[in-house]
């Protein structure tokens, strides 16, 4: 991992925030980019925001991507530069939470905090023989607590990285190496046989369908694009005319423009595409989107909404639904 031994605080960051809800492997290339477009603090803060959607594009929380431009202005305009070196100064930071503060503190600035990330979560659950859920706040507080507790303070950044590797590589979440762990011999899970089951974590709630329709209106090249506001997922994404309803509709409902609240809906030349479902999976929803693609004789005016050419449209960014589709 490019980022494993570094002391650049704003390259700790980056990965970190990069890695929140992330699989290693995915981000990995995003922080390559990030890094050659972006190389310091300044050059993130100072670049206008739709390049830096874009290049967060299909990475997905893009809450992530907000706080990071907001901490790069900070940084940048009002600290110098200087990332801070106090757990109280990180955690000032927008975006930046106790982990994320941990991380940056102890591998930049040599700062006793431990670093819980789910690896180290199962070493000391395991260890300790913790059975209830970890998930929940008073039993995450306590593992937090003794995962302090346990820091080397005179190496802490060593020792953050000893146990996280050993949860990765040993320690794993399936079919742990215990055979070759030197730590058998006082933990609970593998005295009592319990590694399978430990960690534990709650029941997972059901994730909330929506069902969206999009329709790409093109006229002589051009197509209706808005940016989204508000508190919804995707905000300040880019994307097509939207229908969003209850339940799914039919295919002849969504090729008649008439039926998408258009007012002065054009006369449409030509149906390109509907596409299939399209299942977008998020965290605590499950998007199920069509796109249908029209092309109509004259151009119409959609409050909130701007004609753009395909070649602009490239250079915004859009949810990875749509990229996925387009295959930009």
């Amino acid at each position: 991992m490019p980022w494993k031994g570094i002391k650049d605080p704003y390259k700790i960051w980056l990965s970190e925030v990069m890695l929140q809800q992330t699989r290693v492997e995915q981000g990995m290339g995003y922080y390559n980019r990030f890094i050659e477009r972006f190389p310091t603090v300044h050059d993130l803060a100072q670049s206008p925001e739709n390049q830096v959607f874009k290049i967060w594009e299909g990475l997905g929380y893009y809450s992530r991507c907000r706080n990071l431009i907001a901490t790069a202005k900070k940084v940048s305009l009002e600290l110098n530069g200087r990332f801070p070196n106090t757990l109280e100064g990180l955690l000032s930071l927008k975006g930046v939470g106790p982990y994320t503060a941990a991380a940056i503190g102890s591998f930049a600035f040599g700062l006793p905090l431990a670093v819980v990330d789910g690896n180290v979560i199962r070493v000391i659950s395991r260890f300790l023989g913790i059975t209830q859920p970890v998930d929940l706040p008073g039993i995450k507080k306590n593992v937090e607590f003794m995962a302090q507790e346990l820091m080397d303070e005179k190496n802490p950044a060593v020792y953050n990285q000893a146990i996280m590797d050993f949860g990765a590589v040993v320690c794993k979440p399936q079919q742990p190496i215990c055979e070759r762990c030197p730590l058998k011999k006082k933990c609970v899970a593998f005295n009592e046989g319990l590694q399978s089951s430990i960690p534990r974590k709650s029941p997972k709630t059901k994730a909330q369908v929506r069902y969206v329709n999009y329709l790409i209106l093109e006229h002589k090249g051009r197509q209706l694009v808005r940016k989204r506001s508000g508190n919804d997922i995707w905000k300040d994404l880019y994307e097509f005319i939207l229908w969003e309803k209850d339940e799914p509709q039919d295919v002849k409902d969504l090729q008649n423009l008439k039926s998408w609240g258009l007012k002065s809906p054009g006369t449409a030349t030509q149906v390109i595409d509907v596409s299939d479902e399209i299942i977008h999976q998020l965290t605590h929803r499950k998007i199920i989107c069509r796109l249908v693609h029209i092309k109509i004789e004259q151009p119409i005016k959609l409050e909130g909404y701007d004609w753009k050419s395909k070649t602009a449209i490239r250079q915004l960014p859009f949810p990875r639904l749509f990229t996925r589709y387009l295959k930009w």
